[in-house]
């Protein structure tokens, strides 16, 4: 029986932008960005970081263009990228039109300190006559001081208020190529926001929580806002804000899109068993020698590595191929069907070499090579598991005397299949 697809919210219909060759909303797939920590006139070291973020799952890439240095870096950056560049502008709108003459895909203007109409909007005008779209990125930490004032603080209605205000200018000029983004570091603060700005506004949405901090904590904060709010159907393209290397952030949204089902999957899923006393190895162990082993692969596909025999090859019928111990062995299975039975210190070589050949023969060549004995040899393992599970323990013993004499043929217990009470 085929399993019914399960999905998450259906996706908020926004208008479509395009950053380079990046489609952006209007159903679109949400696209991952990150931003480049090195100093964008260095343009061979910028390079290899926006390369290294590309081949981790980043669509798009920011630069800082906080200089003319940066400014003449990115004329030659943005033609050797594999992705398209979006600039970081902040205080100096010169930057924001070095920026656009050096051929940028987008730029990202913050309304907290670019804050002339004048300047915002000679910046509106050339990226309209150049078709170039701009992220107006409302801040919770640089805030407008009369909005903070206005609404006592930097609230959600205050980032809406912000971008609604940037809005109005860029409309003067009759510019409404923009997606948003009202960032917060406070994770409720920050989703409220975002659902406030998808009632407010039918441009496309930037998500992240801001200066979320180092991992794990600033993983787990990204996650929980971002997340949220793809869950509701909000949100179009995403940035997770790490005090890290940026390749993280990039390999951390890849991930995220693809466990929400809103990206077809391209790296190795590889899901665990927590582990417990049922264990009969050390599961963590074994997991983390698996992923650094199938990690390096590049292989599009779900891997399981379960601790117990018992209930694991059952609990990961899903996966294209796993692994569970028990007995000194580990039963190899690949989408639930065990296909062979190694040793337990050969359980991540099995794992490797059986990942490689699925990938390359496919689910039903692998399953028709499997090793004739294989099913009968786990069905022992796991008969004699349960077994001895329950052997020679006294509670169990004095547990089945009770049952025994309780489950009299045509009794209560019996029919009801729960025991009754002794004679």
């Amino acid at each position: 029986m085929t399993r019914k697809a399960v999905s998450i919210a259906p996706r908020r219909m926004t208008r479509r932008i395009l950053v380079g060759n990046v489609p952006i909303g209007r159903g679109a797939p949400i696209s991952v960005q990150s931003m480049t920590t090195t100093k964008t006139g260095d343009v061979d070291a910028t390079l290899a970081q926006i390369y290294a973020l590309a081949s981790a799952g980043a669509d798009i890439v920011r630069c800082t263009c906080n200089d003319a240095s940066a400014a003449d870096g990115l004329a030659q950056i943005v033609r050797r990228s594999p992705v398209p560049i979006v600039a970081d502008v902040h205080f100096h709108y010169e930057m924001a039109l070095a920026a656009l003459e050096a051929g940028v895909h987008g730029l990202r203007l913050n309304p907290g300190n670019l804050r002339k109409p004048q300047e915002i909007k000679v910046v509106a005008s050339e990226a309209r006559d150049r078709s170039v779209p701009i992220r107006i990125g409302v801040n919770a930490g640089s805030l407008h001081p009369e909005l903070y004032k206005r609404f006592g603080g930097a609230t959600p209605e205050a980032l809406v208020e912000s971008c609604r205000i940037e809005l109005a200018m860029f409309e003067e000029v009759g510019f409404d190529n923009v997606k948003i983004s009202v960032k917060a570091s406070d994770v409720p603060l920050m989703i409220e926001a975002y659902r406030q700005a998808a009632e407010a506004f039918d441009h496309p949405l930037h998500l992240g929580v801001t200066e979320a901090g180092p991992p794990p904590g600033g993983l787990i904060k990204a996650t929980a806002g971002i997340s949220a709010l793809l869950a509701e159907g909000i949100g179009d393209t995403i940035r997770y804000s790490l005090t890290a290397d940026p390749i993280e952030e990039a390999r951390a949204g890849r991930q995220l899109l693809e466990a929400l089902g809103l990206r077809e999957r391209r790296s190795l899923d590889l899901i665990a068993c927590p582990s417990c006393g049922r264990a009969e190895i050390d599961v963590v162990g074994v997991a983390r020698e698996a992923q650094e082993a199938l990690g390096k692969m590049n292989l599009a596909i779900q891997v399981a590595v379960m601790g117990c025999v018992v209930n694991g090859p059952g609990e990961a019928r899903e996966a294209d191929l796993g692994i569970a111990a028990g007995r000194k062995r580990g039963h190899l299975f690949i989408k639930g069907k065990i296909v062979r039975v190694v040793p337990e210190d050969q359980m991540v070589a099995a794992l490797v070499d059986e990942a490689a050949k699925l990938v390359a023969e496919g689910v039903d060549a692998r399953l028709a090579a499997a090793d004739e004995g294989a099913e009968r040899e786990a069905a022992a393992d796991r008969d004699a598991l349960v077994r001895d599970a329950g052997r020679e323990s006294p509670v169990a013993l004095r547990a089945s005397v009770v049952l025994g004499r309780s489950r009299v043929p045509g009794s209560h217990a019996e029919q009801a299949g729960s025991p009754g009470q002794p004679e």
